[in-house]
């Protein structure tokens, strides 16, 4: 059957969560007709914390779950599916009750008269929610209401990126073309310029799943580099690969020393070296580098937790978010427990420690863990953060994510499937990307006029990796996304965002350009929940908001006042310059 487009007509209402917006009004395909076993249903009530109850016309279509107040036709609840990490049932009499649970964590509840019609609208958003094929997800559908300024696709291509790095030692190569050599990266990377291709796919055959060193960031100030890349796989037997070691050592410059930042613990790197070790978690064969045969590079173990250790840890965090306590002391013991604080520091600090190598040791890093799509993202992105100017800004921000990220082959489609209301359904879901960006919001903090992005842009991009009407997100990596054609079939993020009505929404007031390196502490006392993210469904935030316009207002006047000051000043010239001519004033 094919796919047939879905039509949408724009109309206004007031979005629950937010000020009144335009909202399509969506037809569903017929790929979506047996999913829909009731299309609408009468006399809803919506329930939310600190909100007054809503009864309207709750109605399904393939993609969005839309209720509208009957009474004034002005509030509305538009709900992707896709953002729908579990749904409970419960019935008292003849009233259904269901308890959506959402992977952005909101929850909501839905009273719905009659048990069949109850029943009908759980199983229809169980499977709308859990589409096998990602071509029937909303992305693929949706359609935009404005023009496209900018094609989000083409605003972070390897070769524009690679304009930017100063240094005669380092080239783009296409020897991943097709994706013949690594699957999980893009089609052109930046290498030394001292290894051929030949070189390099021999050391790609040596490290996990063929992700060779490859250049990740350049210091300018040094020359110094971070580099990123799966394990080495020399195995019990200590194999060696002379590709390898030619192409790690080519990053360093003459009588220059390395260190080796390996994420797993080396109790963890030496077990995957056997053959009978935890074969799901590491391929035989796996280990890390010999010194003797890298001897130009130190290697330090700084273990970071695993996706499915992350992903516990926020599951156990949003239970003690979602706890109705008056106990201070228990509230902290649940947060503690949850060792979400934890794994902030431990990230932090391994970044900074990356950070402080390149900086003020002159000491190149290559970063791996085991596979290098997780932590290791983790730690090269926030080691630029600290040490590139460019990254804390809004479009920096945006190009970091999609070349340390994106680009990188971060399996987005696997980690984000659900969230921390699923359970243990799905064993490769972990919140790997929104540590990163918990990391970033922790810095944000410490140095408030360093970021040119605000703490929404950080939440909107959370929002999107789990569910979203964009296809940057999609899939697992750049190969997934070719086969799949999303920039001919999808709409970028970055298109949406960097219009300039939606940019200025995510502009940080207070942001001054900052040129230095940012340390940031990782004491605990410095380290706090993001409740801006983790309980923003449980506050109100209309003080903060009014806090920012504020703030907004303050600067409009200050500039004002800044440009009628130097009209007076062009006029006092002016005057000046006119007394003088007429000899009414001597110079």
């Amino acid at each position: 059957m094919s796919v047939l487009p879905e039509l949408f007509v724009g109309v206004e209402g007031r979005n629950m969560n937010g000020p009144v917006v335009r909202r399509p009004v969506e037809f569903h395909a017929m790929e979506f007709v047996e999913f829909i076993k009731t299309p609408k249903v009468d006399g809803v009530v919506l329930h939310r914390p600190f909100y007054p109850a809503v009864e309207g016309t709750l109605c399904l279509t393939g993609h969005h779950l839309i209720l509208s107040s009957r009474k004034t036709n002005s509030e509305e609840l538009w709900l992707l599916h896709s953002n729908i990490d579990t749904i409970e049932k419960k019935f008292v009499g003849s009233v259904g009750h269901l308890t959506i649970k959402c992977k952005n964590f909101m929850i909501i509840q839905l009273d719905i008269q009659g048990m069949e019609e109850c029943l009908n609208i759980a199983s229809s958003v169980e499977m709308l929610s859990n589409l096998e094929s990602v071509t029937l997800t909303y992305p693929f559908f949706y359609r935009p209401m404005s023009d496209i300024l900018e094609d989000g696709w083409q605003a972070f291509l390897p070769e524009s990126e690679f304009a930017r790095v100063t240094g005669d030692e380092w080239r783009l190569t296409h020897v991943n073309k097709n994706f013949q050599v690594c699957p999980t990266y893009p089609q052109t990377v930046v290498v030394p310029k001292a290894v051929d291709d030949d070189c390099i796919m021999q050391a790609a055959a040596f490290r996990q799943g063929g992700r060779f060193p490859v250049l990740s960031y350049l210091h300018a100030s040094n020359g110094t580099v971070i580099l990123r890349s799966g394990q080495p796989l020399p195995g019990p037997n200590g194999k060696r690969c002379k590709e390898d070691e030619k192409l790690v050592n080519s990053a360093l410059c003459i009588g220059k020393r390395g260190y080796i930042i390996d994420t797993r613990s080396y109790n963890s790197a030496v077990n995957s070296r056997s053959k009978d070790f935890y074969l799901i978690l590491f391929p035989p064969g796996g280990g890390f580098e010999t010194e003797a045969h890298y001897p130009q590079w130190r290697r330090v173990h700084k273990p970071l937790d695993r996706f499915s250790n992350l992903q516990d840890s926020l599951t156990k965090l949003m239970e003690a978010c979602n706890k109705n306590t008056n106990s201070m002391d228990k509230w902290l013991g649940h947060l503690g427990a949850s060792s979400w604080l934890s794994n902030v520091k431990e990230v932090l600090t391994t970044a900074c420690l990356v950070a402080q190598c390149v900086d003020r040791e002159n000491s190149s890093v290559l970063v791996h863990g085991s596979e290098g799509l997780d932590a290791t993202l983790q730690i090269t992105s926030l080691a630029q953060i600290i040490l590139n100017p460019d990254c804390r800004t809004l479009r920096g921000f945006e190009a970091l994510i999609e070349r340390e990220w994106i680009q990188a082959g971060h399996p987005f489609a696997s980690r984000c499937a659900k969230s921390c209301y699923a359970g243990s359904k799905l064993k490769c879901t972990g919140p790997i990307f929104l540590l990163f960006l918990d990391c970033v919001w922790q810095v944000s903090q410490q140095f408030q006029c360093s970021f040119e992005f605000n703490e929404q842009f950080l939440i909107f991009l959370f929002e999107n990796t789990y569910a979203s009407q964009f296809g940057t997100f999609l899939c697992n990596n750049e190969h997934e996304r070719q086969m799949l054609k999303l920039a001919e079939k999808t709409q970028s993020l970055w298109s949406y965002v960097n219009r300039p009505q939606i940019l200025e929404m995510y502009i940080n007031p207070l942001y001054q350009p900052n040129s230095s390196v940012i340390w940031p502490s990782v004491a605990p006392q410095s380290l706090m929940l993001w409740s801006g993210l983790f309980l923003r469904w449980d506050m109100d935030n209309t003080v903060n908001d009014s806090i920012d316009i504020e703030i907004r207002k303050i600067q409009q006047n200050d500039k004002k006042l800044k440009t009628r000051a130097i009209q007076l000043r062009k006029q006092l010239a002016e005057l000046q310059k006119e007394a003088l001519e007429k000899g009414l004033i001597s110079e």
